[in-house]
Order: C-alpha cells, then structure tokens, then sequence
C-alpha cells in the first residue's frame, strides 16, 4: 500500500461530527450496506484485529458485481487502507486511503484518495471507483452526522423457531420465493430473477390495511451454509435501510430458522406514517412488531413446508411408527 497510484484523486467532505465517530463508522465492515445504498453485502473472510478480508456485493449501474477487499485499520492514526480485487484486475492495480482528520471537537474532514496503477481507466474501473466515492463519503457522512441519534435509529430485530425435521425442505422454501403468492397469506405478488448463481433480485408487494405496498431486494445465497442474506433496495415506509439475514442450521434432534434483520429508521417520516404525535420510541415498537410478524410468519411456513415434506416421505402403513426418515433432496 506504500507509494502513490497512477491517476489518483483525492476528495474530501466536510462532517459535522468528532473523528472518533466518524472513524467508528467507516472502520464498521459490517454495518456497510446499512450505511451506503449500493453495498448489498459485507462478508467478512478472515481478520486479525489490524487486517480484515471481505467479501463485497455491490450495485454497480444496477447490476450486482462481486469482489473481496482487503482493508488495514488504523485507529490510531483513524486512517483506512484499501486494496479490492477487483474482477480481471492484478491485486495491486486500485488502491484507496480513507483519511479521518479532527477539524475541531465535533468537526472532522473525511478524505478518501483512489487510486489505479497498472490498468488501464477501464468504463467499470469508473464506475468502481465512482461508487467508493459517492458511498463512502456523502452517504457515510450523513450517517455520521446523526452521530447522537444513531443508536436509537438503528434496530435489531431477531426471531427463531425450532423444529423436528430436516433442514433442507425448510432453505427450499425461503430459497423459491416466487412461490410465496401462493403460500403467504398477505404476499400478493413475487418477481424473483437469479441473474447469476445464488444472487436473486425479488419484487413483492405485501398485503396491508390500506392497500399494497412493493419492495425490492437484492438476495444473497449460500445453500451449502443454509444461508440467505439480503438488502432491500426499495425497504418499507419508516425504513431508510433494511438488511437481513435468513440461517436454517440443523443439529442431531433438529432445525433452527433464525431470521436476524437491521433496519436504520427515517425519522422524518415518522408523523407521516403513524401520526404528528408519534415519537422514535413509538416508531421502533411499530418496527419491531411489523418485522416480527412478518419474519414469524415466513417461519412458521417453513416449518411447515419441512414437516409436510417429512409426511410425504414416511410411508402411509409407518406414519405412526416412529420408523426412520430418509434424506429430503
């Protein structure tokens, strides 16, 4: 990372926030697709405290590109370095410095430098380069700002459901989304594409009180691990970003679902949706409750979709026997 790249830039930002905080959140691997719109997912691969290794899945001209990043945290000098693999691209050929210099108590200048050695000013190199810029300063620096306000914005929601049965039949039915219409009660529509392996985009637009409402998602897939993670691209009302993760892991007596969603709240449209009297806390506990119906019923027909598929296999004169189970596929 010593020496400086062939045909670098160097932008900076001005934030309304101290540099410890703002540190915080460009160091914060993963929490970046919560931070930056294009970041779908963040996987981290290996790290020692000093380097980290991951995994990225990114919107880059509306499509998902791939690649892993190597990052050097300092926080001491609160500086990171970044070296992608980016596809086609030698290891050493892009390169960026994320610089996070006091200005004063609460103000801080962000400086990101990038730059491309040993490859030619390729469209995607652009646009690769373009997205670091947009993503990891102007969106980083809005999420700083709100610095005193950002732990009660953000909001964890988890909830699991243990069964007997296999897991497979379970992964199969978060895996084929597009048969939800038929399955889930307030799923009106579902358009799922796989545009490449394991990576689907889904339009579903959702039943509710007061007609219908659409989202979007881009969702990452991980069969051999029993994982689905996601982002949504168009999230609900209330909601600035929502990402989530589905985990179906089975054990020697059983299967656990877990679906572990973040979501950051949009304040503003707090009186817009619930009402000029609404505060954040009433905000959050409506975001909790709408998630975890959703996310229960979604489990609850997994387990269903499992144990349905273990009928099936058991043969009718055994049904009641306890016999063995074969392997669903």
């Amino acid at each position: 990372m010593s020496g400086e790249c062939a045909g670098s830039t160097t932008h900076h930002v001005h934030v309304s926030a101290p540099a410890g905080v703002v540190y915080a959140v460009v160091a914060d691997g993963a929490k970046l697709p919560l931070y930056c719109s294009q970041i779908i997912h963040a996987e981290c691969l290996e790290s020692d405290g000093e380097w980290e290794r991951l995994r990225m899945w990114c919107l880059v001209d509306g499509q998902v590109n791939s690649w892993t990043t190597w990052r050097h945290l300092d926080p001491v000098k609160r500086r990171l370095k970044i070296r992608p693999k980016l596809p086609g691209a030698p290891l050493e050929s892009v390169r960026g410095v994320l610089s996070v210099r006091p200005e004063g108590p609460r103000e801080t200048d962000l400086e990101l430098r990038v730059g491309v050695a040993d490859l030619p000013r390729t469209e995607w190199t652009e646009r690769a380069a373009s997205l670091a810029i947009r993503a990891q300063l102007a969106e980083l620096k809005g999420f700083a700002e709100r610095w005193t306000r950002l732990d009660d914005l953000m909001l964890t929601v988890e909830d699991s459901i243990r069964f007997q049965g296999p897991a497979e039949p379970a992964y199969d039915f978060l895996y084929r989304a597009e048969g939800w219409p038929e399955l889930v009660p307030d799923v009106a529509r579902v358009a799922l594409t796989e545009e490449a392996p394991g990576v689907q985009r889904m339009t579903l637009d959702r039943l509710t009180e007061n007609g219908s409402l659409t989202t979007a998602a881009v969702r990452i897939c991980f069969p051999h691990a029993g994982r689905i993670v996601y982002k949504q691209t168009v999230p609900l009302p209330l909601l600035e970003a929502h990402a989530g993760e589905w985990s179906v892991v089975p054990d020697e007596t059983g299967t656990t679902i877990t679906s572990k969603q973040t979501v950051v709240l949009r304040e503003e449209d707090i009186p817009l949706v619930l009402g000029r009297d609404a505060d954040l806390a009433e905000a959050r506990r409506h975001v909790r409750a709408m998630l975890g119906r959703t996310s229960t019923t979604l489990l609850t027909l997994a387990r269903q979709h499992a144990q349905r598929a273990v009928r099936m296999l058991v043969p009718a004169t055994a049904a009641g026997g306890g016999g063995a189970v074969g392997e669903c596929v």
